[in-house]
């Protein structure tokens, strides 16, 4: 198969373990081998398939430098799990806009470069999709790359809490200029959002009544520490609203991050509590504990969001893809119970007509 192009707007913890990723599995493509990827072999693409041809950041120590040796440049802490080899994709530097928050400033050291002209670089790099990975409450920053994708004829991927596929004039923008835009804020393969709605999932199918329920998060990484200071109202909002479709009638549920705690470095902890009634109103409670790495977390769903995106070119579409959309993000235009948003996606993979 011919290669999947792809673009990167931000090289933090998700794009390193991304990166590292498509060096480690690259040569799979049977489904024995492939530990921890949901899909070894997506439609016809295997991960081997995905080419990463440009990489934008603002942080100085990441500027100028082989991609390969930027994803693992400070403040990144993401788990190293393979030796990356010299990728000979240098990171430009993007604008800064709102990339980089007060809480952030001791952190991050901002680049001196000149901003390079994003949609030239995606246009002469043969991008095909620009992936944002930027950072939660970069709201200028996660459309000005939107709008780059647009003038560059790149499908976008938005793994950011800021609304675009759900934003009917966007996505009215990406089906006029004929390339496919998914989102929006990408959810992790084994993460609290998920487990939460697998969990509800369960529940409800064995016909117990859910009283009340909540999720909680606490982590280390950026990513953490941005969600607590500029998104954490919008992220709750969304994790809740996404959550709650699991429940088919009223329940009070809370879904979202709580605080930043420095020396858990990349780990994210979650916390689960679920009270409700069977048979002769018996009272059951569930308190659980997750403990993961939140980069490597983000990866399988990520990579199987690319290769969707790149089915989706490959037929045709246009503007939100609905079966994309709802299996790999947590505020899809449409969303759905997480066993039938997966169903929807397998169709979608499936199939040769739209979806």
């Amino acid at each position: 198969m011919k290669k999947i192009k792809v673009a990167l707007a931000g090289v933090g913890n998700c794009a390193s373990s991304l990166v590292q990723t498509l060096h480690h599995y690259g040569n799979l493509t049977d489904v024995g081998e492939g530990a921890g990827l949901a899909h070894p072999m997506l439609g016809n693409y295997a991960v081997s398939d995905i080419e990463i041809v440009a990489a934008f950041d603002v942080n100085k120590q990441k500027v100028g430098q082989d991609l390969s040796k930027a994803i693992f440049a400070k403040p990144n802490n993401a788990p190293k799990f393979t030796e990356m080899p010299i990728t000979k994709i240098m990171v430009q530097r993007g604008p800064t806009l709102d990339g980089i928050p007060t809480e952030l400033n001791e952190l991050v050291e901002e680049s001196d470069a000149k901003p390079a002209d994003v949609a030239k670089q995606l246009e002469e790099s043969g991008a095909q999709i620009l992936v944002g990975l930027l950072p939660s409450g970069a709201n200028d920053a996660t459309l000005f790359y939107a709008e780059e994708a647009l003038k560059a004829g790149c499908g976008y991927i938005n793994t950011s809490p800021v609304f675009l596929a759900c934003n009917r004039e966007w996505a009215q923008r990406f089906t006029d200029r004929k390339v496919p835009l998914v989102g929006d804020d990408l959810m992790s393969q084994i993460g609290a959002t998920a487990l939460h709605r697998a969990l509800l999932d369960f529940l409800v199918k064995r016909g117990v009544r859910i009283i009340e329920s909540y999720q909680l998060d606490v982590g280390g990484g950026t990513e953490s520490l941005e969600s607590l200071h500029r998104a954490r109202d919008q992220k709750r909002s969304m994790k809740t609203n996404i959550v709650s479709t699991e429940i088919p009638y009223e329940v009070p549920v809370t879904a979202g991050s709580t605080d930043y705690v420095y020396f858990l470095g990349n780990r994210r902890e979650s916390y689960f509590y679920l009270q409700g009634r069977y048979v002769g109103d018996a009272d059951f409670k569930i308190d659980l504990r997750l403990v993961s790495q939140d980069a490597p977390n983000s990866t399988s769903i990520l990579l199987d969001v690319i290769r969707g995106v790149q089915i989706g070119i490959d037929r045709g579409f246009a503007g939100p893809i609905d079966a994309v959309c709802s299996y790999g993000f947590k505020a899809p235009p449409r969303p759905y119970p997480l066993s039938l948003s997966e169903t929807i996606f397998e169709h979608f993979i499936r199939s040769t007509r739209p979806v």
